[in-house]
């Protein structure tokens, strides 16, 4: 083989491999893209699912920034009202209790009658 036809055959072979790990590093890189956009998909997916699986009328709470002056006034306001609720449901029972009894007659006495019979 001619010296000049066996470097031509050298370079083109030279062309072909470089054209081919340009070819691989640029296949690597859309691989790796794809792996990216594929977690970035799934992780966003596994939020919504989170978001859905949350009952749709329950809002997360929101945490009050309260004074401590101000807490004790709600706590003291909050026991206030359960016990006067309290008092409402025992005065309602006992009114209940009261109620049924006056419902049955009690047994009258026997008259005396003047007669003697």
């Amino acid at each position: 083989m001619k010296l000049k036809i066996l470097k031509k055959k050298i370079r083109r072979l030279e062309k072909r491999l470089q054209e081919g790990l340009r070819k691989l590093a640029k296949l690597k890189q859309n691989l790796q893209a794809t792996e990216s956009a594929k977690a970035m998909k799934a992780a966003r997916k596994s939020a919504a699912r989170a978001i859905a699986a949350r009952p749709a009328g329950k809002k997360p709470k929101k945490k009050l920034n309260l004074s401590p002056e101000r807490r004790a006034q709600l706590s003291a306001a909050m026991k206030a009202r359960w016990a006067a609720k309290r008092a409402a449901e025992a005065n309602a029972k006992g009114d209940s209790a009261g109620q049924g009894s006056a419902q049955r007659p009690l047994p009258q006495p026997p008259e005396n009658k003047p007669d003697g019979a």
